[in-house]
């Protein structure tokens, strides 16, 4: 077997660095999340929202952006709004309306939330951003004036699913078949639709199993494509190495 030289050696170390580094910027992870305090989508004329840029590391140079429902693109403390660091405070009214993320400086951006600020008294109170599967969420629909409980009737996809004394609906364990468009309805009116997604917990491996592939097949046929003209490149140049080597 050929030793191989040194500039060999230097050319199969930066093929490799290329690929180290190509693996790690394959990350699909967002850099950044958007919270909501309190946490739900739909809110009454002047109440008070917190939406906060929660950033991996330095959270510097993160702001608040958001597309109203009229369709202006717009930054926290421009026209609305009141930029501290990375958080923005907002006191509600309906032209508030609209979809919500926040971006960096150097354009990456976060997961986005719909907040909707309806005209109406009646409003449906659920989680901002999408559930874990096999968490227990209350729905609660609450009206503007007093009393603050009524009997409320819950619906799914436009079919009534119960009634609530109480005002709220429990569902223990939630299920992909949970998903879909809720509202609730009471004798002082009606709320708007909120859509109610999931995000499936990551599965824990079991030690005593040795998982073989853990990839989707598009992500590797993806990640084959990225990487495989860099493999390439040094089969060659390994070749042309030794031959050079070999004529000598």
């Amino acid at each position: 077997m050929r030793e191989l030289t040194p500039l060999c050696w230097q050319l199969l170390l930066l093929s490799t660095l290329v690929y180290c580094s190509l693996g790690q910027g394959g990350d699909l992870s967002l850099p950044a999340s958007l919270s909501v305090s309190p946490d739900r989508s739909q809110f009454f004329e002047y109440e008070s929202v917190s939406l906060s840029c929660e950033v991996q590391g330095n959270s510097a140079g993160w702001r608040v952006v958001r597309n109203s429902e009229r369709g202006n693109l717009s930054e926290c403390s421009t026209d609305w709004g009141k930029q501290q660091g990375s958080s923005c405070t907002v006191s509600l009214i309906p032209s508030d309306s609209g979809v919500y993320w926040c971006v960096s400086g150097s354009g990456e951006h976060s997961n986005a939330v719909n907040i909707t600020v309806p005209a109406g008294a009646v409003i449906l109170e659920s989680p901002a951003l999408p559930v874990t599967e096999g968490d227990s969420v209350t729905l609660r629909c609450r009206y503007q004036g007093t009393p603050s409980d009524l009997t409320a009737d819950f619906y799914k996809d436009g079919s009534l699913v119960r009634t609530e004394t109480t005002g709220e609906m429990t569902i223990p364990a939630v299920s992909k078949s949970d998903e879909g468009l809720y509202k609730c309805s009471t004798s002082e009116g009606e709320s708007p639709e909120r859509l109610m997604t999931l995000t499936v917990p990551a599965s824990i491996p079991d030690p005593s199993t040795v998982p073989v592939l853990s990839v989707s097949l598009p992500r590797l046929l993806g990640s084959l494509l990225v990487v495989s003209p860099y493999l390439l490149v040094t089969v060659v140049l390994l070749l042309k190495c030794n031959r050079r080597k070999g004529s000598r």
